[in-house]
């Protein structure tokens, strides 16, 4: 049995092939990102997962992308708890980065591809490897134009009083946000990524109004300048996007690529079926 996985900090969708390249399952597990969760947190999800602990000794190979694998401490870190967990299956993990370049450019083609999710990255491939100009340090000081980065940034705005009086009504009927409950989940429950990254759903949603408007465009501005305009083939290539938050502004999203002479390729909410369709194509 042949496991393929793509994992976000939210979530992790996983595809279970036989050696004919034939689907055998499909499941979902939360997020695995090695960068936020302790072993034993990702020891629970793999356990307290019915499908993936049923077979767990029938798996031969793991071909594991994921987000916080951009590290070989992590990798390594990863790469252990799976031996345990599939005692037969030989052990492969990359960062999530591979996922989106294997689910939207071709072998032998260029691009630029980056993932706007509940976090964010971005690489120049070749064609043949990628290479990533920004190392990530993570949520806190990164992920320019992500889940978590608009989650933040709403939060921030509302407590400077910087949201319209509309609009802060509004956000705060929709959500518990007093400070006890916001400190709580950033500084003692898991996930502050993740959680921040809800709020984003609230940003799309009222993206019709000024502010919020704004806020998007100057989000995926800064990714623009910051990240795609580090490459010095970037306004020559395509741009493509894999991640919930590419996906739900793509027209935002393709009116700033336009705006910087960039040209929009792909965008995928999810990687996951182009990659079990690269990975049928390697048996």
């Amino acid at each position: 049995m042949i496991l393929v996985v793509d994992s976000g900090a939210t979530k992790s969708d996983w595809i279970a092939l036989n050696e004919k390249g034939e689907e055998l399952f499909a499941t979902q597990t939360l997020g695995l990102s090695p960068e936020v969760l302790t072993r034993e947190v990702i020891e629970d999800r793999l356990a307290n997962n019915f499908e993936i602990s049923q077979n767990r000794q029938k798996v031969t190979q793991l071909h594991f992308y994921g987000a916080g694998c951009g590290t070989d401490r992590m990798k390594k870190f990863l790469a252990e708890i799976f031996t345990q967990f599939f005692p037969k299956a030989k052990i492969d993990v990359k960062e999530d980065t591979y996922a989106a370049i294997y689910a939207t450019t071709d072998i032998g083609k260029q691009g630029i591809v980056c993932i706007l999710g509940t976090g964010s990255n971005c690489s120049y491939y070749d064609g043949h490897q990628p290479f990533q100009k920004v190392i990530s340090l993570g949520y806190i000081l990164m992920d320019d134009a992500s889940g978590n980065y608009f989650g933040r940034k709403l939060l921030r705005d509302l407590y400077f009083h910087k949201i319209p009086q509309d609009l802060a009504i509004k956000f705060t009927k929709e959500y518990p946000l007093d400070a006890d409950t916001i400190k709580e989940h950033l500084y003692k429950q898991p996930n502050p990524n993740t959680y921040l990254a809800t709020f984003a759903r609230f940003l799309i949603e009222n993206k019709e109004h000024r502010y919020c408007r704004g806020v998007i465009n100057k989000g995926l501005q800064q990714f623009v300048n910051n990240y795609i305009m580090q490459f010095e083939l970037a306004t020559k290539v395509p741009c493509h996007f894999v991640g919930s938050i590419a996906y739900y502004l793509k027209d935002e999203l393709e009116g700033v690529l336009n705006n910087n002479d960039l040209v929009m390729g792909k965008v995928l909410r999810k990687p996951i079926e182009g990659l079990v369709e690269f990975h049928r194509k390697t048996l």
